[in-house]
Order: C-alpha cells, then structure tokens, then sequence
C-alpha cells in the first residue's frame, strides 16, 4: 500500500508539473484515503466501469483531480502514459473529473455538490438493493457551504447508512486557515448534532483508514470520517503550504519532490 501511495504522489506531481497548473496540496493530502478505497475495501470493475453494483467515490473537491486520476490509472481503469495529458485541449483528464474518464462517478467544479450527489447514489442504491456502497472525499474548505449541511441532513433522515464521508481536515483552503476564514469546529459535534457517526483518525494511518471504515459498515446511520491530513503531504516544501493549494511546482521543484518520494 506504501508503495503504491508513493507512485501515486509521483504522478500527481508529475503531471500537474507537465501541464504548468493544477492543485497538488489538496491532491497529495487524500492519497492515502484513495489507496485504501480502491485497494483494499471498494468494489469495482475496470474493464466494466458502469457494472451497476459497483462501490462508488465522489470526489467532492473536485479540483484534487490529479489524485483521484492518478489512482484510477493505477487500478487499471486506463493507461498511466495518459495522466499526462492533464489539462490539455481534448484530454479526458481535465481540472475538475468529468465522466469522460473511465471510472469518475460525476462531473465537478462547483464546490459543495458532491455529498448531495452521494445521497442520491446511496439512496438509489438502497431502492434498488444491489448492496453498493457510497463514498465520498469532502475539503474541509468547502464545509463552509450550506449545501453540504443540507446534505447532512438529509442523508441522517433518509437513514443512509450505506454512504462513508472522509472530511480531507488539512486545515488549508486557497485563502488561508479555515479556522480564520469561517471557523468549523467543533466540527465533529457538529456532524453528530445532525444524526451522523463520527470517527476521527489520522489520515495518512492506512491501519486507522481501514478500521475507521469498518466502523461505518457496522453504523446504523451515515458515518462521517474526519480524516486529520497534511496539505502537500510527502514534499517537504508542500506541506502545510497553502501556496500550494493551486501553484503547479516548476520543473526544478518537481524534480526535487521526485527525489523526495524516493526516499
């Protein structure tokens, strides 16, 4: 699993670095939550993509693409030599996931969207009973907006207990601190107040990462993981850099962050 986290890392920096923009702290922060989701705990088929009873990902803060991109190619959904195409003219590997690339669930770019779209896949999937279950990466920047409130809400009434929510916490949005910029703690008290089970773990822990969603098979209700994370995490000079949210490094620093993920 370390191994494959560390490839991934890999290329994210390297295509972000290729295509000259792109946001390679919120990508490397969720890497991996990615590995133990496509790894070790979701149900899919590569060669079928649209099989009906597969898991589902919605990756909410859309703009962390490359990750999601990145590990998608490794689990086989379609060749590595294509990530670095991102953001190219008529790539399938645009800024924000479209459903031109095999395996991404939803369109993104707006924030805030993506919990919404989960309930409706976790309650579709409950309708239908083919047992599928329902996960989806949410920015603790984007926590901000009403809309995912909303979503919390509804996803406790309609007792979703089929859908898993990572909150990526690295405590990082593109203007700053979260906590100076609109304040969301006690954010676990608040996920609670509106019917969720709440597990708080170490993002970057695969043991925790694994047990935290055990735990939510077993809830009798949506669970949410708050999963602690370092924006950058892996680049000494990324973490915990909020330049990084949205600045592609140069050529010279992403050969510098290779040479780190090395080691």
């Amino acid at each position: 699993m370390q191994e494959r986290a560390r490839k991934i890392r890999k290329n994210v920096v390297k295509m972000i670095a290729r295509a000259g923009s792109g946001h390679p702290g919120g990508s490397l922060s969720i890497v991996d939550i990615l590995c133990v989701l496509y790894f070790n705990e979701m149900r899919y088929d590569p060669k079928n993509p649209s099989w009906k009873a597969r898991d589902r990902l919605i990756l909410s803060k859309g703009h962390a693409a490359p990750a999601l991109y990145a590990t998608l190619a490794e689990a086989g959904f379609f060749p590595e030599q294509e990530l670095l195409t991102l953001r190219k003219i008529g790539s399938r590997c645009q800024g924000h996931t479209t459903r031109m690339l095999p395996g991404v669930e939803v369109c993104s770019g707006s924030l805030g969207q993506g919990l919404s779209i989960a309930n409706g896949m976790a309650l579709s999937a409950k309708l239908d009973d083919i047992g599928s279950r329902i996960y989806a990466i949410v920015g603790d920047g984007e926590s901000q907006e009403g809309q995912i409130w909303e979503a919390a809400m509804a996803a406790a009434h309609y007792r979703l207990d089929n859908i898993t929510v990572f909150l990526d916490r690295n405590g990082l949005q593109i203007d700053g601190e979260t906590e100076k910029i609109m304040a969301l703690e006690p954010i676990a008290d608040k996920w609670r107040s509106f019917g969720w089970h709440v597990v708080e773990i170490d993002g970057h822990n695969f043991d925790q990462i694994k047990s935290a969603i055990r735990e939510s098979k077993i809830a009798k209700k949506p669970t949410l993981i708050i999963a602690h994370t370092i924006k950058g995490k892996g680049v000494s000079f990324m973490e915990n850099a909020v330049e990084f949210h949205g600045k592609a490094p140069t050529l010279e620093e992403a050969e510098k962050a290779m040479m780190e993920l090395e080691q």
